[in-house]
């Protein structure tokens, strides 16, 4: 694809948000979950709101974010434990539009009834709307503090671990902006996780059309990138750079996922939003697909296994990361079980 015609698609569809809804205030249940008021040296669990049998609210007091932070963590209604972790990562609006309340994976997909029966923790980050879920080198006048690596990858899981009896064992997955976030975690802290899911998502940052691409997201929600990894040629987009980074991924598990952007079986153009996921959607996807077939080169050329979904149809939209969730699965377990 041109770079031209990329250019075109980016500016079109760049911004393809993600929603969320409010949550429930129910109070914790101590003795079926195990949770407990943890704290460590660089930040402590204010408290935790069971929402439902299988999913509680996090809030974190985060000395990186210097904020209270929220996640949702997905779990087993009463099994005892140890067991490991998913950390899942939301796209570009991040729950956003609903006021930061939860996931937009569990407004707009199965995933609590998908995972309630799976002995496994699914950590879900509320907020993080245009951040990549990174440690931006500048406050942002309009996106705030965003220090999300540091906060993800060392003040949050030892928290995670003690309060919902995990492991240590982990895996890191996202959605389109998300996706990249995963992938730059993995491979910037690849002692921490032992796989990779990326649903529909670019984990490219240097090639002309895939750094646009990026700016384009950050300033679909009135942030600045040159706030988050500086301007263009500065090393920073290098060293969160996944493809380029990739020799991290070696050992690891990879599933990647992408579809054509041709309408698919989930798509409709009855409703204004069936006919934003065709309209929008399917561009991006289109992008995203040929994006994933030059990452799966990548690995191929370093002679890195991975498993790499392509669907001949299919839109930029959560039906379809549902679909690609559930497939996922299996192969994300044994990475959590081996």
């Amino acid at each position: 694809m041109r770079t031209s015609v990329v250019l075109g698609v980016i500016l079109s569809v760049s911004a393809f948000g993600l929603v969320g809804v409010a949550h429930s205030d129910t109070a914790v249940a101590h003795a079926e979950t195990g949770i407990a008021h943890i704290e460590t040296e660089i930040a402590h669990i204010a408290r935790i709101e069971q929402l439902t049998p299988t999913r509680s609210a996090v809030f974190v007091e985060s000395a990186s974010m210097r904020r209270e932070v929220q996640v949702q963590v997905l779990h087993p209604e009463r099994a005892p434990g140890p067991r490991p972790t998913f950390y899942l990562l939301d796209g570009v609006s991040a729950g956003s539009e609903s006021g930061y309340t939860e996931s937009t994976w569990t407004q707009n997909t199965d995933i609590e009834a998908f995972f309630a029966d799976k002995d496994v923790n699914v950590v879900l980050p509320v907020g993080g709307t245009g951040s990549f879920y990174t440690d931006w080198r500048s406050d942002d006048p309009n996106l705030g503090v965003n220090k999300w690596e540091s906060f993800l990858t060392r003040e949050l899981p030892p928290l995670i671990d003690e309060a919902f009896a995990g492991n240590g064992t982990n895996v890191v997955g996202g959605v389109s902006m998300g996706a990249l976030a995963a992938g730059n975690l993995i491979t910037r802290n690849p002692d921490l996780y032992r796989g990779l899911a990326s649903y529909s998502g670019c984990l490219d940052t240097t090639a002309p059309y895939s750094q646009d691409f990026v700016r384009a997201t950050v300033a679909s929600k009135n942030g600045d990138a040159t706030n988050m990894w500086g301007p263009a040629g500065d090393p920073d987009w290098r060293n969160h750079n996944p493809s380029g980074n990739a020799e991290a991924l070696r050992g690891k598990t990879i599933y990647s996922s992408a579809s054509s952007g041709l309408p698919g079986v989930h798509n409709t153009a009855l409703t204004l939003e069936g006919a934003t996921a065709i309209v929008r959607g399917g561009p991006l996807e289109a992008l995203v697909y040929s994006c994933t077939q030059a990452f799966e080169s990548r690995l191929e050329g370093l002679g890195i296994a991975g498993v790499f979904a392509y669907r001949d149809s299919g839109t930029h939209s959560w039906p379809y990361y549902e679909d690609a969730l559930h497939d996922s699965w299996p192969i994300l377990e044994s990475a959590l079980r081996r």
